[in-house]
């Protein structure tokens, strides 16, 4: 538990299979950097300063865990943290292959980083942001994947978008 990691992620929003992971993460490695990503080829419901403002309250009281925004290649933001270990969180089979793709061209890129897969809860397994952000619009009850202040800006956000 001497180590530190990155935990990079759009996290648009952050839901509790994300904070599954982290908590899995402190365990392992003691330190790990939750680094929000400012990613252009996405288009987040949330703004950088809003999912790192979530992100943060969503892991107050978690010690170890420090949140952060980064632009750029993770690599780079891992290598300037001083940090060799990237985490991704992966939920179903489906996800792997984009993962091991990045996996493997991060390697490309840093070969002395490493990337290390961790599954959230099976309870939380089949969650993504998108498929909740989806269900949010339709007005269904979130209190089970979502930090209820979560929950409550994901609403009102979509809601000034209607």
């Amino acid at each position: 538990m001497c180590q530190k990691a990155i935990y990079p992620g759009t996290f648009d929003p952050v839901t509790y299979g994300h904070i599954d992971v982290i908590k899995r993460a402190v365990k392992i490695f003691g330190e790990v950097i939750v680094a929000v990503a400012h990613n252009p080829q996405k288009t987040p419901l949330f703004t950088v300063e809003e999912r790192v403002k979530l992100l943060k309250e969503s892991v107050k009281g978690i010690e170890g865990v420090n949140v952060v925004s980064f632009d750029g290649l993770v690599v780079d933001f891992a290598t300037k943290n001083k940090s060799n270990i990237v985490i991704r969180g992966l939920r179903m089979l489906s996800d792997f292959e984009y993962e091991f793709q990045m996996a493997l061209t991060n390697r490309k890129l840093a070969d002395d980083i490493e990337t290390i897969f961790l599954m959230p809860s099976e309870s939380y397994s089949y969650l993504s942001s998108k498929l909740l952000k989806e269900a949010a619009n339709l007005g269904a009850d979130l209190s089970y994947f979502l930090p209820s202040f979560v929950e409550s800006e994901l609403k009102r956000k979509l809601k000034k978008l209607k």
